[in-house]
């Protein structure tokens, strides 16, 4: 396992409790009610919306050059935000070392 994988471990990891946290006190809707209260919470929503749309257009390409599957990452980031993204990430780092001693 490399820093890359163990990284991405723990960013999912820690990024799932603290999501844990404000959805067991917020709900899932009230994560979206919470954010339109404000013009900066509209701006971090937008932030939020832009980004994951910039790393569903990469997922898109990089899935289509290594031969994978991108919707249910792409389903999984309309739903979840960052984790589909962070989901591609780390499976394509597992898939990518099977490759790897596969070729070795």
């Amino acid at each position: 396992m490399n820093l890359n994988t163990v990284l991405l471990m723990a960013v999912f990891a820690a990024f799932g409790v603290l999501s844990l946290i404000a959805l067991a006190e917020h709900g899932y809707v009230g994560l979206f009610l919470y954010q339109f209260q404000t013009t900066a919470g509209w701006q971090v929503l937008a932030d939020l919306v832009v980004a994951c749309l910039v790393g569903v257009i990469w997922m898109v390409g990089d899935a289509r050059r290594n031969g994978r599957q991108a919707w249910p990452y792409i389903l999984m980031t309309v739903a979840l935000g960052s984790f589909g993204l962070l989901a591609y990430l780390l499976v394509g780092q597992f898939s990518g070392a099977k490759e790897r001693h596969a070729l070795a």
